[in-house]
């Protein structure tokens, strides 16, 4: 059973400081993810689904790729 503090992440600020970082928008950001995973995104439903809390680990995964950003899971001591 699980018994501590869970930190949540707001998804659509990080990708938002990413997308910052890589001089990228949305629109450019919505294209790539498009091709990169097979599947239609538009920059308004991507925006969406970020707002929303929609994303899907997979979907952050391939975002972080795409950016040059390295998504990590670490175990705290």
């Amino acid at each position: 059973m699980f018994s501590g503090n869970l930190k949540t992440i707001n998804a659509k600020k990080e990708v938002k400081i990413m997308l910052s970082k890589k001089a990228w928008t949305m629109k450019m950001l919505a294209e790539k993810l498009s091709q990169y995973s097979g599947k239609y995104y538009s920059p308004q439903n991507l925006n969406y689904r970020l707002t929303q809390n929609k994303l899907k680990l997979y979907e952050m995964g391939y975002i972080c790729q795409i950016l040059g950003f390295k998504l990590e899971f670490s175990e705290e001591i």
